[in-house]
């Protein structure tokens, strides 16, 4: 056991450029690193967990089945003639004020805006409803 710390010390080679910041995350506790690492994550949106790769078995047809997603993102695509409902569906939605509200819906029509992510299929096709009964048009990625 000796042998294998003196081998994970002694492989690695640190750039002048980074060796202030080595050094820091060094002297670091560990609770400190993990909690780092958290802010990292969420930070610029990654993982620190390795990836996991799942092979899936072929159906009988040859193909994968797809699967069901059981979390999307709503977008909205097309405003409508009733832009003032789309603007309160969407304030009803995101807890968004007025001004933001309105900013979302006017971008939407240069290009699709993102009103809720992560939603659960269940609730995401309530919302759309809500949204098509304005006359916007919304898509579930």
């Amino acid at each position: 056991m000796a042998e294998e710390e003196k081998k994970e010390e002694t492989s690695v080679e640190v750039p002048k450029k980074f060796a202030k910041i080595v050094k820091e995350i060094e002297e670091m506790k560990v609770i400190d690193l993990a909690e780092l690492v958290k802010v990292l994550e969420d930070k610029f949106g990654v993982s620190a967990a390795a990836p996991v790769a799942v092979a899936a078995a072929p159906a009988a047809g040859g193909e994968a089945p797809a699967e069901e997603k059981s979390e999307v993102n709503i977008v909205l695509t097309a405003v409508g003639d009733k832009k003032i409902d789309v603007i309160k569906a969407v304030r009803e939605t995101t807890q968004k004020g007025l001004k933001e509200a309105k900013d979302l819906v006017d971008a939407a029509a240069s290009g699709e805006q993102v009103i809720k992510e992560k939603v659960k299929k269940e609730e995401a096709d309530e919302i759309k409803a809500k949204f098509e009964a304005a006359g916007a048009t919304i898509e579930l990625k």
